[in-house]
């Protein structure tokens, strides 16, 4: 658990220099400083401009300092995966391998996989996780050494009628933690009940949701045309397929909720695009957060990610991870890299942006993640800076583990 304010137990002050100081804000300060007090962060500036009022000095050397990252969607459950699923030649038969891996998983090995997740994340810098875990129940047994943000993945395809039970028993567990939200999985997994169900608790009880959202183009198939390989999949195990064949994923999913309580959505993927759906999006007047994975996007060969567009309509476009069942591991710094790769006009500045301010905005968090800033959570990581090369761009060409590590206001080593 992570106070919203400092810890009177802990009122460590220090004051961190390094070579460049990247704030989040369009600054970049050479030869910078961060001052900290507890778990918040004071002031940032030029080091020589300092008074040291006997803080401590952590002086990190030719390092550039910048916010924790921030990953918008992963699922940690998976983490075992990693390497057992080949690449298939549709999504629907990847959802037929991931459910036979599933199977042979025991709870035990589940509490391993996310406590190993949460190990490698942090290896990698980042700070704060938005994981979606379908065992809400195991969360007492986790104790994530990075900032998490718990979100229940509901699924009731094959029982309906437990619509109402999953979603409480989720919320009961749920509620123990301080940072938490429901995912219904997916418009084609998730009943309308459910995800109404979900809608109304988050709206009592003041909570983020997520869904993936047009995700595949079998998806399009299934709910335009009432055809293709997922379509057969759900038909076959008993799915009501009555709401397929004339909505697209996106019509779906706004018919289920309407526009109004939109802002508290995050939506990953949203890959499966007509453009009719982008008439709808346009006129949206509530925009939801939007998380891409961009490798994970690769292991599937979807279509291109229409950035630009949801970008110029006002959506917030965030980066994660996914799950280590389509992706080879947790990196968010390899994530940037292969955006970057995908749209080489975007600004590495505001790549960062997509792992830190955009996934915080996500996250409700604006003012307390995401960047270096006068009353913000002290959450920075520190990497090598021994280049002359622009700093944005060294910061998002970075391989390996993160050398220096502090969450809340605390350095952490790391393993």
């Amino acid at each position: 658990m992570f106070a919203a304010v400092i810890d009177r137990r802990y009122s460590r002050k220090m004051i961190v220099r390094a070579r460049i100081v990247v704030t989040m804000d369009g600054k970049a300060i050479e030869d910078g400083a961060v001052r900290v007090t507890g778990n918040r962060i004071v002031e940032a500036g030029k080091f020589s401009a300092f008074a040291s009022d006997n803080n401590e000095i952590i002086d990190l050397g030719e390092s550039v300092l910048l916010p924790g990252l921030i990953n918008a969607h992963c699922h940690l459950d998976y983490t075992c995966l990693r390497g057992k699923i080949p690449r298939q030649k549709s999504f629907t038969n990847w959802i037929r391998v991931i459910n036979a891996e599933k199977a042979k998983l025991t709870a035990e090995d589940y509490v391993t996989s996310i406590n190993a997740g949460f190990a490698e994340a942090q290896r990698f810098g980042t700070t704060t996780i938005a994981n979606l875990t379908a065992f809400p129940e195991l969360i007492a047994k986790i104790n994530p050494p990075i900032r998490p943000w718990w979100f229940a993945e509901l699924i009731d395809v094959r029982e309906p009628e437990r619509a109402n039970e999953m979603v409480e028993s989720a919320t009961d567990s749920l509620k123990r933690t301080e940072n938490w939200g429901l995912a219904p999985h997916a418009p084609f997994t998730a009943s309308e009940n459910l995800s109404r169900d979900c809608q109304e608790i988050a709206l009592r009880e003041n909570i983020l949701l997520t869904t993936h959202l047009a995700e595949s183009c079998e998806e399009m198939e299934m709910f335009r045309d009432a055809s293709g390989p997922l379509y057969q999949f759900l038909k076959e195990i008993g799915r009501e397929m009555t709401d397929c064949g004339y909505d697209t994923p996106l019509r779906r999913f706004l018919r289920r909720l309407g526009d109004a309580s939109l802002g508290g959505w995050i939506v990953a993927h949203l890959n499966e695009l007509s453009e009719s759906d982008f008439d709808l999006l346009r006129e949206i007047r509530h925009k939801f957060s939007i998380a891409h994975c961009p490798r994970s996007h690769a292991y599937f060969g979807h279509v291109a990610f229409q950035f630009e567009r949801l970008q110029r309509l006002g959506f917030n476009v965030c980066l994660g991870t996914d799950s280590l069942a389509s992706n080879d591991d947790l990196s968010l710094f390899a994530e940037m890299r292969a955006f970057q790769k995908q749209f080489p006009k975007v600004p590495a500045e505001r790549i960062l942006e997509m792992v830190t301010i955009n996934p915080a905005h996500a996250l409700r968090q604006e003012n307390e993640l995401g960047r270096i800033e006068r009353g913000f959570l002290a959450d920075m990581i520190a990497l090598p800076f021994t280049t002359s090369e622009n700093v944005y761009q060294t910061i998002l060409n970075f391989v390996g583990k993160v050398p220096w590590f502090m969450l809340h206001g605390r350095t952490v080593a790391i393993d």
